[in-house]
């Protein structure tokens, strides 16, 4: 039997199919949609990652240990004293430590280094690279500084000092050495 509808019943009729088939289609899209796409082909490609580390050190952090040969009497030989620089250099970095003669020495070099008085009186004194004080320290790089191997760290080098006499006027003596690191 067939059915014969009206206009109206086949627009209902319509609306209806299209209501079921949506949600069918949507669920079609999303799944789609939701698929990862399978590629057939592929390139690549190499990049360097590069880091360059430059030779630095330092002599200057933490501060310089002064050498002080305390209070003594006019009486005193061979006074000693020691005093530490520390430095820090890149690992694996040779360096060389120079000490100026100070601003005593009046033209005379490291041998002629000097601690003055307020009234210009010099007091005679030698820095040294070993603690037996046989070798002078100065600052002619090869012959008469000290070279070590920087470690990444803070490495401390001691200056050692001694006053041959402390028979001058009763003062205070002082003098300025400059420490020169060379790498």
């Amino acid at each position: 039997m067939t059915q014969l509808h009206s206009t109206a019943q086949r627009k209902d009729i319509a609306v209806q199919t299209s209501r079921r088939r949506f949600p069918r289609f949507l669920a079609g899209s999303l799944l789609a949609a939701a698929t990862p796409l399978a590629f057939g082909q592929s390139a690549s490609t190499t990049f360097d990652v590069t880091l360059t580390i430059t030779a630095a050190c330092t002599i200057d952090a933490p501060a310089a240990t002064d050498v002080a040969f305390g209070s003594q009497p006019s009486s005193a030989t061979n006074i000693d004293a020691a005093g530490q620089l520390n430095v820090n250099c890149t690992p694996g970095t040779g360096y060389a430590i120079a000490l100026s003669p100070g601003l005593n020495a009046g033209g005379g070099g490291i041998a002629a280094r000097a601690m003055a008085s307020p009234d210009g009186t010099l007091v005679p004194y030698q820095l040294y690279q070993d603690p037996a004080r046989s070798t002078v320290w100065g600052e002619t790089p090869g012959t008469d500084t000290v070279a070590g191997t920087g470690s990444g760290a803070v490495q401390t080098v001691p200056v050692y000092g001694r006053v041959p006499s402390a028979n001058f006027p009763a003062a205070t003596y002082t003098d300025t050495v400059t420490a020169t690191i060379t790498y």
